[in-house]
């Protein structure tokens, strides 16, 4: 074990040294240059965005993804490794500890749950009929969110639809009904609409999501839930859920929010047999669903299940820093945020067991770690905040905790913009600033998108629900205004086809796989140019005569509000 650590620290150091080494500042060739002076931007600015440097970006994500961090999980050495590496980089900077006790660590607890497949259980018992056995994996997904050991289960089913109480839109699946005590079963996605002032039209809202599918089942005093898995409706297949509820599962360990002790997804087919198993016509009670006025129906079958977990308590933090500003009442800050945990490894597993996570999220985290370098030599009117938070991939558990525990109150917050999977691919000549155009700040996106040659493109997949599945949403839901910054599919000397393919093929073949590796003939020059153009939007944040607001009724402006009083 030793002598492979070493061998792998030795292959690891070139990277290392090329970030620490390279010094203050690449020249930035003329046409950056340029494009910069162009704008009518401080001088100081425009130095600062000229220096950012591709090359620094490049040995930030080779040594980030490199196999010594063994996949960079939350609470195991190479997770613990990445975040010394990314306070080294900011104490480097001189910037500011914004964490714990003078630190840059903002120490997150978390319980983590890992099912035992062999000692789990789950059947259907129909009144009067023969009970259904249930395959774990083939037919459903179970995770324990109580955190115990066991969790044992005989408990009445109820069909409550979408699973949804969204007042705004005047709709209330649980309407009528008292699911205290029982197992409710839901459709993933949110209820059917082609009216964009209802549920969004065809995008997906928060209600669609699986995370507020069980949220609202244990606030509403379930024991457990089942979400009914259909593929066109969650935006991805089976595998990806029956992969996911394999691994851990873990949950902020001091959340007071009520939990279930059965989160669960079900097969299609096996949601057919639970129905016919009640005397329902499943496709009757699916299209009844999607139509106002739905009311629960009990389904008198019980669900038998035993959940057997192993349990594991462990820290890992998210990694704070600040560049303070020098007005200090009121402050209108900017936060950059990126995650920079990913999946691990496998243990025993021949060949390459190592999820290195080499775009996801290599590359938002030496975006932001370049951006700080770039930034440091800046004195902003107000503060500037950089948090690498963890177990994204958890269901965005770091930044869920930030937005909980912000470096400095929520409503001194003006804006968060978060890099997540940025393919070194080329150089962008589109822009996707999804959520943007929920706040008042988008005039501004757009014109400075413009002055970066940037078209702003929509979001490609808005059935999907991708906003909420990124950290920026967790700062959007204590109301902080906030969106991702990505490239859509047409780059520089090349046609929109090849885009398209470049991340069909990523998608397809590397996305959440071993193969998300660093390959040495990837291209940082647009990476570079989407942490300009950042800069840039953070800079007219923090000169606005005004805090950046949520458009009214944006489902966010209360939270907002709330932050402000």
């Amino acid at each position: 074990m030793q002598r492979k650590t070493v061998l792998k620290l030795r292959r690891a150091l070139p990277a290392l040294l090329a970030v620490t080494c390279l010094g203050a500042a690449i020249a930035p060739t003329i046409a950056q240059t340029t494009a910069t002076s162009a704008r009518n931007t401080p001088a100081a600015l425009r130095t600062a965005e000229d220096s950012v440097s591709a090359a620094r970006i490049r040995a930030h994500v080779k040594f980030l993804s490199d196999d010594l961090l063994e996949g960079r999980y939350p609470g195991l050495r190479g997770g613990q490794l990445a975040a010394k590496y990314i306070a080294t980089q900011f104490a480097l900077d001189g910037l500011k500890p914004a964490g714990d006790n003078g630190s840059y660590f903002q120490q997150v607890r978390f319980v983590g749950m890992t099912v035992k497949p062999a000692e789990t259980s789950m059947q259907f018992v129909p009144l009067g009929g023969a009970p259904i056995p249930l395959r774990f994996g083939d037919d459903y997904v179970v995770s324990n969110r109580a955190l115990t050991p066991e969790a044992v289960l005989n408990a009445p089913m109820v069909f409550v639809g979408y699973g949804v109480t969204a007042p705004e839109f005047h709709w209330n699946d649980y309407q009528g009904v008292d699911v205290k005590g029982k197992v409710i079963v839901c459709i993933v996605g949110d209820p059917p609409s082609d009216d964009p002032a209802f549920f969004a039209g065809k995008a997906m809202t928060y209600y669609g999501r699986w995370t507020y599918k069980f949220e609202q089942a244990a606030r509403m005093g379930a024991v457990g839930a089942l979400i009914i898995h259909r593929t066109d409706l969650a935006s991805y297949g089976w595998a990806v859920v029956k992969n996911s509820g394999a691994g851990e599962q873990s949950s902020l360990r001091d959340d007071p929010a009520p939990k279930l002790q059965a989160a669960g997804w079900i097969q299609l087919d096996i949601a057919r047999k639970l129905f016919a198993a009640a005397g329902l016509d499943f496709d009757q009670q699916f299209a009844a669903a999607g139509r106002p006025g739905f009311r629960a129906v009990p389904l008198h079958v019980r669900l038998r299940a035993h959940v057997s977990s192993t349990v594991r308590d462990y820290e890992s933090p998210n990694v704070v820093a600040e560049i303070p500003g020098t007005q200090t009442s009121p402050d209108q800050a900017v936060l950059y945020t990126a995650h920079y945990d990913h999946l691990g490894f496998v243990p025993g597993m021949p060949g390459d067991n190592i999820y290195n996570g080499a775009a996801d999220n290599s590359t938002g985290v030496g975006m932001i770690l370049e951006m700080a370098h770039a930034w440091s030599g800046i004195h902003p009117p107000h503060s500037i905040l950089f948090a690498a938070v963890t177990a994204e991939e958890q269901g965005l558990l770091g930044s869920q905790y930030l937005g909980e525990h912000p470096p400095i109150p929520a409503g001194q917050i003006t804006l968060d913009i978060n890099y997540d999977m940025i393919l070194p691919i080329g150089t962008p000549l589109e822009a996707n600033v999804n959520g943007a155009q929920r706040t008042s700040f988008y005039p501004t996106v757009q014109r400075v998108a413009r002055q970066f040659d940037l078209a702003l493109v929509p979001d490609p997949r808005p059935e999907a629900g991708s906003y909420y599945r990124s950290d920026h949403f967790s700062l959007s839901r204590v109301g902080i205004p906030a969106f991702s910054i990505d490239s859509g599919t047409l780059y520089a000397g090349h046609d929109r086809a090849w885009g398209v393919e470049k991340f069909r093929q990523f998608e397809e073949h590397d996305y959440h796989n071993f193969t998300d590796n660093f390959h040495e003939d990837w291209d940082f020059a647009g990476n570079a140019k989407l942490v300009r153009f950042g800069m840039a939007l953070g800079w007219q944040a923090l000169t606005r005569p005004t805090p950046i607001e949520w458009n009214p009724g944006d489902e966010f402006e209360a939270a907002r509000r709330k932050t402000q009083q």
